[in-house]
């Protein structure tokens, strides 16, 4: 919590760190693990220390000389538990005629609101209670609209409500609140409108004006209508701050003319990588991915496919949206779908990124000649056309859902490669390449953040840094994989690939967290298996091989490790002093300051034991040479 947070502050100052990056401070959800759920934006959180907490955090940073950046969510708030999220409340009470209504996205055309909250059966609304002056659905409490109280009956008061409680299977396909990716917990808002922008960042922009908050990094702009403009308004209302944006740029796309100082780092982290993976492995990874898996698998396929998945399925709700304001007709919903899947990077931001949206036209043409694109095509391509707004704001997200959260998971050919803002067909970055890069970087970005490992990583930069060693024994990493397969087979080779890359990555590691990593793997790939529709039979089968590498293969996965630990620690420890010094202002994620194999989410948000740090900076501070042994102190003495 912030009071946590403050008695550690000697401990950062101690390392040489200049500024304090914090999760969002704001109220969110009760019981939140990561603060992005924001339900309240008019005080910090009570829950992790309130006004005390954060007045005492920034009375030890200002003590020390340093700063604080403020993580910052203005693209949607939580609404997972409604009663804490006053202004969504209002707007179930009363619905369009509520004050907050202007504050979502909501599409009230079809009539009521519709909340993905039930059981997926036909019952589900006989577990409605009316409890308290209010409708109750088990532990959830939702608010009766004036005069509908004295209905009685639960059933009848639901009905006569401003929203609808349906399956939560029908969230992916009938939503008409716009939501962040497929999240229905989170409802998007409509900062584009001053009004709302002023109620969201009143609090925030209190702590700037005080001198409390020096920089903040905003989350997830490619939700917003309108990201220039929202960014001009909040560094008129936030001058002189560090405004760092969670853009995620392609390879060779550069950020958009916003008064930011640039990205938080993912195209940095990429760099890094890639200089420090052997391009002469690709070949053999090639021929062993295609040997586990008996196809040979084409990258820019496979995402596309992946991406028009996710648009037909978990987000169709908002394809079929943009089909009906592209006037409907019996394939509005195919086009849609396939241009969103040919489009080359997260979103637009016309009239910039235009050349992307004619990219995406020219290719969907190719795989769909059937479809007439082009009048779809004119009307994305005018900048106040309701209808290419929301393609913008969509784009963003079926590439996320369909690569990161999909593609990554599907094809493991070498996961090392597989991160957010990476391109895993790109096997390395010569050396040529990343110095021309870091120029580019220092001429346009200067104060640009840079990182390596984040909270949202798929795999933490030391775990990255151990795999890199793979590209540069392609011959004895082949020879190992067809042992352990054939010891314990899995039942699908392109996870078992990726369930051997992560055993040997992320080596030491202990069976819960294996096997907990192994199922958001699993699921999140859905080739054999989902987290709406699990297959148990499948799943047993490939924790079973994790078992195996636990068990009878420990052995031989030791002795593996063994052999690429070493140029692993001397990887990780090039790579982190190449992003100290590199152009940029370096973020080092907590606890990473000591070697970290982790892996995603929730994984790589384990606390942290800063007393063991404490002690091996004190020893560092006392003049001691550490050798690169397993405590990690010789990361933490670069």
């Amino acid at each position: 919590d912030l009071h946590a947070a403050a008695g550690i502050v000697d401990y950062l100052a101690a390392l040489g760190v200049d500024a304090c990056y914090t999760a969002p401070l704001l109220t969110a959800t009760p019981g939140s693990t990561h603060g992005y759920d924001v339900v309240d934006h008019g005080a910090a959180d009570p829950r992790r220390g309130g006004e005390a907490g954060r007045r005492a955090l920034v009375a030890a940073l200002r003590e020390r000389g340093m700063g604080l950046v403020v993580d910052l969510v203005p693209n949607h708030a939580g609404v997972a538990m409604p009663a804490e999220n006053p202004a969504w409340w209002d707007v179930l009470r009363l619905g369009p005629q509520s004050v907050y209504s202007r504050w979502f996205d909501i599409d009230w055309s079809r009539g009521r609101l519709l909340l993905p909250v039930l059981a997926d059966t036909p019952d589900a609304l006989a577990d409605l209670r009316l409890e308290g002056g209010e409708l109750r659905y088990f532990d959830r409490r939702y608010p009766l609209a004036p005069a509908t109280e004295a209905l009685g009956d639960a059933r009848k008061a639901h009905d006569s409500q401003h929203y609808e409680l349906v399956s939560w299977r029908r969230g992916a396909t009938e939503h008409n609140y716009r939501r962040f990716f497929a999240i229905s917990e989170l409802a998007a808002l409509r900062v584009e409108d001053a009004a709302v922008f002023d109620a969201t960042h009143a609090e925030v922009l209190r702590w700037v004006a005080a001198g409390d908050v020096t920089g903040l990094r905003i989350d997830h702009p490619d939700g917003l209508t309108d990201p220039a403009g929202y960014f001009r308004r909040l560094a008129d209302r936030a001058p002189g701050v560090w405004i760092v944006v969670e853009k995620i740029l392609e390879p060779g796309e550069d950020l958009p003319a916003w008064p930011v100082a640039g990205t938080t780092g993912y195209d940095a982290l990429a760099e890094v990588d890639g200089v420090l993976v052997d391009p002469a492995g690709e070949a053999a990874f090639t021929a062993l991915d295609t040997e586990l898996t008996g196809v040979e698998t084409s990258w820019p396929d496979l995402v596309h496919d992946c991406k028009l998945d996710v648009a037909g399925g978990m987000l169709r709700a908002e394809v079929r949206r943009l089909a009906a304001l592209a006037g409907g007709g019996p394939d509005a919903e195919a086009a849609v779908a396939e241009l969103l899947a040919c489009f080359p990077v997260y979103r637009s931001y016309l009239p910039d990124g235009a050349e992307h949206l004619a990219a995406a036209v020219d290719a969907a043409t190719a795989r769909r000649p059937d479809l007439a694109l082009g009048p779809l095509a004119d009307r994305l391509a005018d900048p106040a056309d309701p209808l290419a707004v929301r393609f913008q704001q969509t784009s963003g997200a079926v590439m996320a859902k369909g690569v990161e959260d999909t593609a990554y998971y599907r094809w493991t050919r070498f996961v090392a490669l597989n991160e957010v803002g990476g391109d895993p067909d790109r096997f390395g970055l010569p050396l040529a390449e990343f110095h021309q890069a870091l120029a580019e970087r220092a001429a346009r970005h200067p104060d640009g953040m840079t990182t390596l490992s984040t909270h949202d990583t798929k795999r933490s930069a030391d775990v990255r840094a151990r795999l890199a060693v793979l590209a540069e024994l392609p011959g004895e990493w082949a020879a190992a994989v067809r042992r352990w397969s054939a010891a314990a087979p899995p039942p699908d080779g392109a996870l078992g690939h990726l369930l051997w890359q992560t055993v040997v990555g992320a080596w030491p590691i202990p069976a819960d967290r294996l096997h907990a990593y192994l199922e958001k793997a699993m699921r999140e790939a859905r080739t054999r298996t989902s987290w709406s529709d699990p297959d148990e039979a499948f799943e047993a089968a490939m924790h079973a091989v994790a078992d195996a590498a636990l068990g009878p293969l420990r052995g031989s996965v030791e002795e593996f490790v063994a052999r690429i630990e070493a140029p692993g620690r001397s990887n990780a420890l090039t790579a982190a002093l190449v992003q100290l010094t590199m152009p940029g202002v370096p973020d080092t994620y907590q606890g990473t300051e000591l070697w970290d194999l982790s892996l995603v989410d929730p994984d790589n948000r384990r606390p942290v034991d800063y007393a063991a740090r404490r002690e091996l900076l004190a020893l560092l501070d006392g003049g001691w040479q550490p050798s690169v042994a397993a405590d990690g102190a010789a990361k933490l003495l670069v």
